[in-house]
Parts: C-alpha cells; structure tokens; sequence
C-alpha cells in the first residue's frame, strides 16, 4: 500500500501533464469543428466511422512503446537519451511498424463496414486507406519523438515515466492525430 508521500509526489507528478491533456484535447475537438474537417467528413463517407479506432490505436500502440521504455529506464536498461541502443530501437521500429499497419487496417475496416451498411457509399478504398497511411505515418512520427523527448526529460529531472506516458500518449495521440487526418486528407483530395 502507497504512503501518504507517495501518493502526493504521484499527484504532484501527473496534475500538471493531464492540465496539459485537457487543453490539448480541446484543441484536438477545436480541429474537429472546423468546417474543413466536417467537409472532410461528407466527402469521404467511412472517415468518421475510422476516426475513433484510429485515435484510440495512437494510444494502445505508444502506450505499450512507452511502458517498454520506463521499464528500460528503471531497470537501468537505457540511458534517457537518443542514442544507438538495439533495446530503443526495437521498440520504436515495432512501435512505428504496429502503428502504420494498423492505421492501414483501419482505413480498409472502415470501407468494409460502410459498404456493408444498406443505403450507404463508402469513399473509395485507395481514398480511406492512403488517409489513414499518409496520417499513420505522421502521427507515428510525431509520437515516436514526442514520447521519448518527454519521458527522457521527465526523468532526467526526476519524474517517473509511469506518472507520464499515459497523459502523453493520450494527449499527442489526439492532437496530432486528429490534425494529421486533417492534413492526410487535403493531401488525398490532391493526389486522387
């Protein structure tokens, strides 16, 4: 059982990371009422049906990268710093890799069940699955960076990285997601 100490420096540890995933999910719903993106939604029927399993999958993908990370940190398995680690590495190629093959997966769900809904039209299947590759990619990027910068800063500085992954994720998950969609699909609507 967690001491009162503990259980304060948890508190003091997680408060100011989840003020910043508040504000950074009403930024990621602030993209989302923009008219761009609603047009976006009409335009390629099967985007908004993808879009909360591609948000969520952000979250379960670099979770588990981040939780791999904290226990190399804590078992004193890396260093927090980007360096030339085979342990780092692995977990970021299997991370980047999880991330852009379930993105794609994603995209061609979508079209399957909107095809299968009566009355219905799905976008083109090249249209949902190249949105949901050009954004995999963006997002697995910013999140590869992201997540490591602020856990390997965070404890430096003595914060545990357990206290921090989850809001992190969360928060860049949302963020960049939701404006990577965005621009995934002004990138199709020019190339198809």
């Amino acid at each position: 059982m967690l001491d009162r100490q503990e259980a304060w420096r948890i508190y003091r540890e997680s408060l100011p990371i989840l003020v910043v995933s508040l504000v950074g999910g009403i930024l990621a719903g602030t993209v989302l009422g923009t008219d761009g993106m609603r047009a976006a939604f009409t335009d390629y029927p099967g985007l908004l049906l993808l879009l909360p399993a591609f948000l969520a999958t952000r979250g379960n993908v670099y979770g588990a990268m981040g939780a791999r990370i904290s226990s190399g940190l804590h078992q004193g398995l890396l260093e927090p710093r980007f360096s030339r680690d085979d342990r780092l590495i692995a977990a970021v190629a299997s991370s980047f890799v999880n991330g852009i093959g379930i993105s794609v997966f994603i995209g061609v769900l979508a079209w399957v069940v909107v095809h299968l809904l009566p009355g219905r039209e799905p976008a083109l299947l090249a249209e949902l699955v190249l949105i949901t590759l050009i954004s995999g990619v963006l997002t697995s990027i910013a999140l590869i960076g992201g997540l490591l910068l602020l856990v390997f800063e965070g404890y430096r500085r003595g914060v545990d990285p357990d206290n921090l992954i989850g809001p992190i994720v969360t928060t860049l998950g949302d963020v960049f997601g939701v404006v990577f969609l965005f621009v995934a699909v002004t990138i199709t609507g020019r190339v198809l």
